[in-house]
């Protein structure tokens, strides 16, 4: 697909960490004894998906032990997600809403209480233990924050997401654009560039509307790249929450029309970025110590999302039947919900 594909602008360098190898190697064990992956055609895909590169592209300066550790992040996020979205999971949020709330009691620093089977599904042990790896020595104003954003985009992806399939609603694309930051997890993943960075952004900076800016426009960048890349899969197997999917309905565009729309709008959103970032740098030279990794971290996580997309089976419609026998490659253990 990638060659039908418009130019996707980014002017951001292309780079890669050093620390990949051993960061696959961490994700097969760690994957393997949270019991996130352990059937062989899960793990096939697992491997196919190669997460270990990926993060490598989003988070190149990160050393050994921040890369595991996000890389750990990614794969929650990704296995969660694919669970969320699956057809009977991803129609029907009461089924997970029990494991949603043992997710919530772990970011809110309690203990979680097994399920009247008296097992914890993998997703709650997996998040327990990323938990407690990453929030430790982290600001409490940054713990609030992450643990909003992940809240929020887990109560997002169940409800509005899953309430939108069961009701047959198409979301403007308005209220897409404000909900896709959440229902990608972006804001998560944002958040752990102060980790991999060794920083802590003040209140102060988080709160300015330059530094708003241009979080907001990386973040859009990220998602819209990862629709446009993702389009043709999702059309398969009937997926609404796609901006190409949404400026077509709403605006009666041929899908290739809509595609150079999305990537004229990354365009324009990668420009707003870097307006952002230098009247940022420019408002406080004393701290661009600190702006300056945090800028690159959202450099390299458009650049990163970009050069991984275009190579990871992932998105490939060719082989999206993997996707129409979810239980070919979702694990029931993950969230503890099995199909009917």
């Amino acid at each position: 697909m990638e060659s039908e594909l418009p130019d996707i602008y980014c002017p951001f360098p292309q780079l890669s960490n050093p620390n990949v190898g051993h960061t696959r190697d961490h994700l097969d064990e760690w994957t393997r004894n949270t019991g996130l992956v352990h059937r062989d055609s899960a793990r096939d895909r697992f491997v196919q998906a190669d997460f270990g590169s990926f993060v490598g592209m989003v988070y190149p300066t990160a050393d050994s032990k921040n890369l595991d550790l996000v890389a750990d992040w990614f794969v929650w996020l990704f296995l969660v997600d694919d669970q969320l979205d699956d057809g009977h999971l991803g129609r029907s949020p009461e089924r997970v809403r029990d494991v949603v709330e043992l997710m919530r009691t772990v970011i809110g620093g309690s203990a979680p209480a097994p399920l009247p089977d008296g097992r914890l599904p993998a997703a709650v042990v997996a998040l327990a233990d990323l938990w407690e790896r990453t929030t430790p020595t982290a600001a409490p104003h940054w713990r609030t924050r992450f643990g909003w954003h992940l809240t929020t985009y887990l109560t997002t992806a169940t409800t509005w997401e899953a309430g939108n399939r069961a009701a047959g609603v198409v979301p403007t694309e308005e209220t897409y654009i404000a909900k896709r930051r959440h229902t990608g997890a972006i804001h998560v993943c944002m958040d752990l560039i102060e980790i991999v960075a060794g920083i802590e952004a003040p209140e102060s900076i988080h709160n300015d509307s330059r530094f708003i800016a241009a979080l907001e426009a990386s973040c859009n960048v990220v998602c819209w790249a990862n629709d446009v890349y993702s389009y043709e899969k999702e059309q398969v197997l009937g997926e609404i929450h796609n901006l190409v999917h949404l400026v077509r309905h709403h605006r009666g565009y041929g899908q290739r029309q809509a595609l150079e729309h999305v990537c004229a709008r990354i365009a324009t959103e990668t420009e707003r970025f870097l307006a952002a970032e230098a009247e940022l740098l420019a408002a406080y030279p004393q701290l661009s110590w600190m702006l300056k990794p945090y800028l690159e971290g959202m450099r390299s996580w458009m650049r990163g999302n970009l050069d991984w997309s275009r190579q990871t089976p992932r998105y490939n419609p060719a082989d999206v039947s993997q996707y129409e026998e979810p239980e070919e490659y979702l694990e029931a253990t993950v969230l503890g919900v099995a199909r009917d």
